[in-house]
């Protein structure tokens, strides 16, 4: 046996063992294997979401926080007007503008706002560029905020991806091993919009006993909020300023706290930036009510008695919060207000015996697969299709330790991907195997029919193999996770395919003709 064949042994046996310990430790155990190969969705059982992320909220939320900007530039510059106003999602007007100020206004507003269009009239727009801009902004934020509320619940080996076309503002999420519809929906896709706007006048009993008092109709700068009593259970609504004065995303951090009576709540502390405008709102109109707002309801609305500046109390209402409710308020409020409301577009719950019965099918599928085409093998090419066996074994093997070492979850689909290269792997040694034939039939030896056919038969392997990868590769980018799990496992399959039908097929080969020192022909 010469050097060459021995360093080839070595090579293989350093990747057999190496794969045995990243899929299975040593010793192997089983429940190194669970541990190591993750399950996903529809093996493990658990939920899947698809949602919808209404982008008009974020393009309202920028709208809003850029009145709050123009009226202070307004105030530094000593410009007269009676109010601001949205009159779109993405757009504002000023109201009753001194009319000599309109060119400097207009000047002003444009260096300070290069994402808006100022027009005639004080009308501002935001550029339909920077709009498409903040939609997108808007879904990562989305995928950002969902993965940190993610975390805060535990949950291992999360899918959180973006999908659909171009255009489509839409968001997977699948959670294996959680079963907590409820909980998951409470927890991780509450908006948590925290907002504090001044209170124009209320409590009121009912909502058109609120727009009584403005003649049937509020005023576009002021929006009616309705308020759960916790500790009476009625509802009341108040008059608040449309425009919010500080809201969530102003927030450093959210812990749970009490209020001055011992009862659960949530305390917050300010951004640099947020206190100097809360101190100044609040300094501004002492006496008057501060409403707090969660998700477009009013928490409380407690009265304004001194400056308030860089942290404070969200009181639960005379009744305070539940401790679980503090806690899980505060969570969501320290991970990251969702930027906008979510549509449901589909959710599914998929049952761990399910999964069970689907891990069971697809193993089973695999090991009548793999049987059948090692008795194919072995009847057909008889002491040669031990070769192939051993090779299509350590293919499997150096799969399944790639999948643990890269911490790739297997799916259903991924089952499908390790059964197609089982079917791949055989492919390749009936293309080699027939190549020996052939040259063997031409009269050359065993060693130069087997180094010939290797020779010749690489290049048509790399080609098949790389149209095959090129596929998977468009599959893990534009699939969703079953698709991407499918993909993976075949990306990873065809990449060992390749080495065990080359590499190793071919060192079994001279490791045999060297041991029988043969010269003659070789019989396959």
């Amino acid at each position: 046996m010469t050097k060459r064949i021995r360093v080839r042994l070595v090579v293989i046996l350093f990747l057999c063992l190496l794969s045995v310990y990243l899929f299975g430790g040593f010793p192997p155990s089983m429940a190194k294997m669970q541990e190591r190969i993750h399950l996903g969705l529809d093996l493990k059982g658990g939920i899947l979401l698809e949602l919808e992320v209404v982008t008009d909220d974020a393009i309202r939320a920028e709208t809003d926080q850029t009145i709050e900007s123009v009226r202070e530039l307004l105030r530094k510059e000593n410009v007269a007007y009676r109010q601001l106003t949205r009159r779109t999602n993405d757009s504002f007007v000023v109201v009753d503008l001194d009319p000599t100020k309109e060119s400097q206004v207009r000047e002003t507003v444009a260096a300070a706002l290069p994402d808006w269009d100022v027009g005639q009239y004080g009308t501002v727009k935001l550029k339909a560029s920077h709009e498409a801009g903040f939609r997108e902004q808007a879904v990562d934020l989305m995928i950002n905020a969902i993965r940190n509320r993610i975390d805060v619940l535990g949950v291992s080996e999360p899918t959180i991806q973006r999908y659909g076309g171009a255009g489509t503002y839409q968001i997977l999420v699948q959670l294996p091993g959680v079963d907590d519809m409820a909980r998951v929906k409470s927890m991780m896709l509450q908006t948590a919009l925290l907002e504090w706007k001044l209170v124009e006048s209320g409590p009121f009993t009912n909502e058109p006993a609120a727009k009584a008092k403005y003649g049937g109709t509020i005023p576009s700068n002021f929006e009616v909020l309705p308020y759960k009593d916790r500790g009476t259970n009625s509802d009341a609504y108040y008059v608040v300023q449309r425009t919010a004065s500080v809201t969530g995303r102003d927030l450093r951090s959210a812990f749970p706290s009490r209020d001055n009576n011992g009862r659960p709540a949530v305390g917050f502390t300010l951004t640099a930036e947020s206190s100097q405008r809360m101190a100044r709102v609040t300094e501004q109109n002492v006496g008057r009510q501060l409403a707090i707002i969660l998700d477009g309801k009013i928490q409380s609305a407690p009265q304004i008695h001194t400056r308030i500046s860089d942290s404070g109390i969200i009181e639960g209402g005379p009744a305070g919060f539940a401790p679980q409710e503090a806690q899980d308020l505060s969570t969501m409020l320290r991970s990251g207000a969702l930027p906008a409301s979510i549509k449901y577009l589909r959710e599914e719950k998929v049952s761990a015996t399910l999964g069970a019965a689907s891990i069971r099918a697809g193993v089973m599928a695999s090991a009548i697969a793999l049987v059948l085409v090692v008795t194919f093998m072995l009847f057909y090419y008889r002491l040669s299709g031990i070769n192939a066996t051993v090779a299509l074994a350590l293919n499997l093997l150096i799969l399944l330790g790639a999948m643990a070492y890269f911490g790739v979850t297997l799916t259903l689909p991924g089952i499908a991907g390790i059964t197609l290269t089982i079917g791949v792997g055989i492919d390749s040694n009936v293309l080699i195997f027939e190549r020996i034939r052939e040259e063997l039939r031409s009269g050359k030896t065993a060693i130069a029919a087997v180094t010939t056919s290797f020779s010749r038969v690489f290049i048509t392997l790399v080609d098949t193999h790389l149209a095959a990868l090129i596929s998977a590769v468009f599959l893990f980018l534009f699939g969703t996770g079953p698709v991407k799990g499918f993909a993976v496992t075949l990306v990873i399959g065809l990449v060992s395919n390749m080495f065990t039908a080359v590499f190793v097929s071919r060192t079994l080969f001279e490791y045999v003709l060297a041991r029988r020192k043969a010269r003659g022909p070789l019989s396959i």
